[in-house]
């Protein structure tokens, strides 16, 4: 008998969520331990599916199905190719490192680790999903516990603006995708969410230049893509660490993923139509978010404007619809997934310890915290696309991909990259070196052995995947490949 995988790792967060709350409410020890092992056991799944996976054979393997309503064409039906396998690990480690990150977390702990593994069944889900209404599902599961989890444990000054702006903007946006992807179900004359039989459906040309901006939009405004971004910085800064950790580094790679998988896999015409548009919006993204974050006084809101930034890359590779772009934007989903993680996981930490995130007010912060101020360097390093990095083995394909398409593009976008050096530049120097003030250096602690753990995990897949590209590079490869057969060889 073949074991489920997908479905155990889908399943675990959402069984341990459910024990979570039956659990009494005075057991908060308990309770983190649940989620520990339930995020630990689904990280060693998510790692075994990446390892297992046959690149050569290449195509959606672990392949699960299950009429769920077959009167309407709904099937419960999971399965991963070589874009979707690194995004299922990217959401092991970085709800893993969540749970770490989140142990001292003593207000209403049974509540928000529930929450917290809802998420990653929402984004196991849809990065497991091949059946179209299944991974509406899994999409919208997430809405609710977003919402609350901000509303209740975010940020005192803005949560409930935070939490009120990040779930309207997305339950609009995948409404709006959702009746194209009704639009699809009718069109097809297939009476079916089955996406491998959408792919060949044989849409019409006016129908996929019609429907493609509809359903790709609605899915990129979880992915951050301008003029729909502004819920991301805000949202990001009113949640709580792990939330934060989850909504950018996640969260935007659902968005994406889905604007990737419904929109331009089922609707290539669409696509080649389009992208000169969405290339135009993502340049916007690289620059106006790397340009914005520069002038941010607030230690968190300079991160929440890079990761819009750096979801502007993955849209451009997304619209070279070129074997080089395509593969940096796969490449460039989990490397800034990662990266970011980091990011929030040290802003909360540092604000943990400071009770402040105004740049001006910290400084010589590495003397107390050293690992935090190393691990903030290597995402830095990262962020900028240094060789020997992650970053730089996403960015460089992106950049060869739009150069054979728009150069002009290219060279707009690199402002981006020089502008994310310099505030990479001036956060460290800011916080982690010069003086330290007296109030800090009285009051500033280590961070905990959970928080080393945590940065030491992340710190390794950055640093891994820089020097080893080979470990990631040939299975989104072959993801691409299938893409570019969709896309008649593009």
């Amino acid at each position: 008998m073949t074991i489920p995988f997908l479905s155990l790792i889908i399943a675990i967060p959402l069984v341990a969520g459910l024990v979570i709350l039956l659990l009494p409410k005075d057991r908060k020890q308990a309770v983190k331990l649940v989620a520990l092992v339930a995020s630990s056991i689904t990280f060693l799944l998510s790692i075994w599916v990446y390892a297992s996976y046959n690149i050569a054979k290449g195509g959606y393997q672990f392949v699960e199905r299950l009429n769920w309503v077959p009167t309407f064409g709904i099937s419960y039906y999971v399965g991963v190719d070589g874009i979707s396998v690194p995004l299922v690990l990217l959401a092991g480690v970085v709800l893993l490192c969540g749970v770490l990150i989140s142990w001292g977390i003593d207000d209403r702990p049974r509540e928000f680790y529930a929450f917290l593994m809802f998420l990653g069944t929402s984004v196991f889900g849809v990065f497991s999903s091949l059946d179209l209404f299944e991974l509406f599902f899994f999409f919208e599961l997430a809405v609710f516990p977003k919402y609350l989890m901000i509303a209740v444990w975010g940020w005192p000054k803005t949560r409930e603006y935070g939490a009120m702006k990040l779930t309207l903007y997305l339950f609009i946006g995948s409404v709006v995708a959702l009746v194209g992807a009704l639009a699809m179900f009718f069109a097809s004359g297939q009476y079916t969410f089955d996406m491998l039989v959408l792919e060949k459906a044989g849409f019409s040309i006016a129908f996929q230049h019609l429907w493609f901006p509809v359903i790709f939009l609605g899915f990129a405004v979880l992915g951050g893509i301008f003029p729909f971004h502004s819920w991301a910085p805000d949202g990001h800064v009113a949640a709580p660490t792990a939330v934060s950790m989850l909504l950018a580094g996640v969260e935007m790679k659902v968005g994406a993923f889905a604007a990737l998988r419904v929109a331009i896999m089922l609707l290539p015409e669409g696509a080649k139509y389009w992208a000169p548009w969405i290339l135009g919006l993502a340049t916007v993204n690289v620059v106006y978010g790397a340009a914005i974050a520069m002038v941010q006084t607030d230690f968190k809101y300079v991160i929440g404007f890079s990761s819009v930034s750096h979801m502007g890359l993955v849209m451009i590779g997304f619209a070279t619809l070129n074997r080089d772009g395509l593969m940096g934007a796969g490449m460039q989903m989990f490397s800034h997934g990662i990266m970011t993680a980091m990011f929030f996981s040290i802003v909360g930490m540092v604000y943990d310890r400071a009770h402040t995130r105004e740049i001006n007010a910290l400084g010589g912060l590495f003397k107390k915290m050293p690992w935090a101020g190393i691990g903030f360097i290597i995402a830095g390093l990262v962020s900028m696309g240094m060789p020997g990095f992650s970053g730089f083995v996403a960015e460089f394909p992106i950049f060869m991909g739009v150069w054979q398409v728009a150069p002009v593009v290219a060279i707009i976008a690199i402002l981006g990259v020089i502008l994310t050096a310099a505030y990479i530049f001036r956060l460290v120097t800011r916080v982690f070196f010069g003086e330290i003030r007296p109030e800090l250096d009285a009051a500033v602690g280590n961070i905990t052995i959970k928080d080393k753990v945590a940065i030491g995990l992340l710190a390794t897949m950055m640093v891994g995947l820089g020097i080893f590209p080979t470990l990631m590079v040939p299975m989104v490869q072959s993801g691409v490949q299938h893409i570019l057969q969709l896309l008649g060889g593009a």
